[in-house]
């Protein structure tokens, strides 16, 4: 998790300013009292919200405007100025807000304003269904759950998963928890008192194993049965497990829960070495934080270069140099064979020696049961533009969902955490009856050390990928295209852009 905003010596805005001082479209950071609070203008309007990002506290004065709306720099949350509502995840808290009084062209910043949540909107087609079903405690589950409340749902909300903790804040797992960065009362999306507050059925260590679709219940592993109107499947992706000799010994540890992170952090604090077998998002992300421990690591992959399959050989060798300079020791081209108590035999006929090992050698979507339900499967459960599977009533949404994605012109599955939460978010909104057409563009980010990595857009393949900067000085931004047409955008501390980016392909998918 990234620090939040230093705080500015800026104007007094009780005191007020001139309104000369800050022009349409403008935007500033003041001080009232203690706060630090964001002054917008848009005509001869004048919003004033809280200055960081309720997510993970980004500068929203950084940020970009869009209609009477402001996006985060850092990992794209976007709020309504007038409201201070989280319209787009990661975010999820509203902004606070101010009221503004403009008098003998000068702005004056007055009280605080008290929290209204919105009013239900209309548009809702069809009966509004009594029991809701949410299958997942991750991204999207949740997600779902907080918006069906926050839109006044007040039917029964069930929510099934088999992980022994509430939802977390799963990128944290592999970056600023991990390395020590940051406090566990960062981890949980929301505390346990959210959802017996919000009438929220959460059962942990559930397990669903079957769909019975003509009684419309979910059966458990215990053969208790849950009925439902409504049905969301949010299970998610599990990582890809080791098959090799010696796989199943307990310092080999895969990284996919708040239970996995802890454990590998208890290996950590007695460790002075460690392998990750893997050159994914997660594997460098773990080395990362292991290296910020003092932890000697050794990272053996099968690619050329890292992360070469997403973001290409430029940022693949950027990426790979940027973890050599802070220790990281790669065997790439290469594979582990077995494993022998501290001994990692390679493919290489090489032998390396670790004290604990972690496993980033992908995920795979837990598809099971769909499939067993007889819904229809492609590389993901298949989804039609408003998140709903082949059985009506039947939603699905995160690292499962296969959907038509209307900027690439292409049926896509997306293992991202913003695009998990997004996804719940228009699936719960489409459960009560909203026909509401999931076209957000996807966004990821990742961290290595102090460098973030962001990525707007899907490009699977392309054809050219047109370099703006100087990736080495890590001040550029690189456009995947595919016959000229501009499918994602991978930048580094190019906020602005990044966000241009985002908001173009939203244009283009409009149109």
């Amino acid at each position: 998790m990234a620090e939040g905003h230093t705080k500015s010596a800026g104007p007094d805005l009780v005191q007020g300013i001139a309104l000369s001082d800050l022009p349409d479209g403008g935007k500033l950071v003041g001080n009232w009292g203690d706060e630090q609070v964001l002054l917008v203008r848009r005509g001869n309007e004048v919003f004033a919200t809280a200055a960081t990002c309720t997510h993970y506290g980004g500068p929203l004065v950084e940020g970009l405007l869009v209609g009477d709306t402001v996006r985060c720099p850092w990992h794209h949350a976007c709020f309504d100025l007038r409201t201070g509502e989280a319209l787009h995840a990661p975010a999820f808290n509203p902004l606070a807000c101010w009221s503004v009084e403009q008098r003998d062209d000068r702005i004056f910043v007055g009280e605080k304003r008290k929290w209204t949540a919105p009013k239900p909107r209309d548009g809702s087609s069809g009966q509004i269904p009594g029991k809701i079903v949410i299958v997942g405690g991750g991204a999207a589950g949740f997600a779902a759950a907080e918006t069906l409340r926050r839109e006044q749902y007040q039917g029964s909300i069930v929510m099934i998963s088999d992980d022994q903790a509430p939802p977390v804040d799963r990128p944290n797992l592999s970056k600023d928890y991990l390395a020590g960065k940051a406090p566990e009362d960062w981890i949980p999306l929301r505390g346990k008192k959210f959802y017996s507050k919000n009438n929220i059925d959460l059962r942990l260590n559930a397990k669903a194993v079957d769909l019975d679709l003509r009684s419309r219940e979910v059966v458990l592993a215990d053969e208790g049965r849950i009925p439902y109107h409504r049905l969301l499947l949010a299970t998610g992706a599990e990582p890809v497990r080791l098959t090799i000799p010696g796989a199943d010994q307990p310092h080999v540890h895969t990284l996919r829960s708040f239970a996995d992170c802890k454990a590998i952090i208890e290996r950590a604090t007695a460790a002075r070495r460690a392998i990750v077998l893997g050159a994914s998002f997660i594997g460098l992300e773990v080395a990362a934080a292991l290296r910020s421990r003092g932890i000697d690591v050794h990272v053996v992959a099968p690619d050329k270069r890292p992360m070469e399959r997403v973001l290409g050989p430029q940022i693949g060798a950027f990426i790979r140099a940027l973890h050599e300079e802070n220790g990281v020791v790669f065997h790439l081209e290469d594979t582990a064979n077995s494993i022998d108590g501290s001994k990692v035999k390679l493919s290489s006929g090489g032998t390396l020696t670790a004290d604990f090992i972690v496993v980033g050698i992908g995920v795979r979507p837990r598809i099971r049961l769909a499939e067993t339900a007889g819904l229809v499967v492609d590389h993901g459960v298949v989804v039609d533009a408003f998140l709903e599977t082949s059985e009506p009533g039947i939603f699905a949404a995160g690292d499962i969902a296969r959907w038509p994605d209307s900027h690439s012109g292409e049926n896509i599955r997306v293992e991202h955490w913003v695009v998990a939460e997004r996804q719940g978010r228009t699936a719960a909104l489409n459960m009560l009856g909203y026909r509401e057409k999931f076209d957000a563009v996807p966004f990821f980010w990742s961290q290595h050390y102090d460098v973030p990595i962001n990525y707007v857009g899907h490009a699977e393949q392309w054809d050219e990928i047109a370099v703006d900067g100087d990736i080495s000085a890590k001040d550029c931004l690189l456009r995947f295209k595919r016959e000229g047409r501009t499918l994602a955008v991978a930048s580094i501390f190019r906020d602005i852009e990044s966000l241009e980016a985002e908001v173009e392909m939203e244009h283009r998918m409009a149109t």
